[in-house]
């Protein structure tokens, strides 16, 4: 998703653009990975010193509602990346050390659905998790 698709979204939902949301959607666009909270307090801690968590979480919890953030557990605690393909079905391999993410083309919802001949899937969620080769290598 890109920055315009995002503040697209944030005015047909009536939100204003305000400097604290223009700097956290500027972080995430700039990565290509999964971040905490934590990491998004740190980035702005240099310019907002007295940003809170409240903050920063309910603007996280507003841009993954809308969709311009996709958001994932790991180990325990909430983490947030940009959209990334909104309209190509597709699922992540998550490093469990740096967060980065690598696209899955293939669902395995194709072989699993065989064996539930008489449900009704209503949606799934199927993410991989492990060490990219960069934190293998460390």
């Amino acid at each position: 998703m890109t920055l315009d698709e995002a503040w697209r979204i944030l005015q047909e939902n009536q939100f204003k653009r305000t400097k604290n949301r223009e700097t956290i959607l500027h972080f995430f666009s700039t990565k290509d990975r999964y971040m905490t909270a934590l990491d998004v307090k740190n980035f702005m801690e240099n310019d907002n010193p007295g940003i809170s968590f409240d903050t920063i979480y309910r603007n996280l919890s507003t841009f993954s509602e809308l969709g311009i953030l996709e958001e994932t557990d790991l180990n325990g605690e909430r983490h947030f990346r940009m959209q990334c393909d909104p309209g190509v079905h597709h699922h992540h391999f998550i490093c469990t050390d740096c967060g980065k993410t690598r696209s899955i083309p293939h669902c395995p919802m194709e072989m699993i659905t065989v064996n539930l001949p008489d449900y009704e899937v209503e949606g799934h969620k199927f993410e991989i998790y492990g060490k990219c080769p960069a934190c293998i290598v460390d």
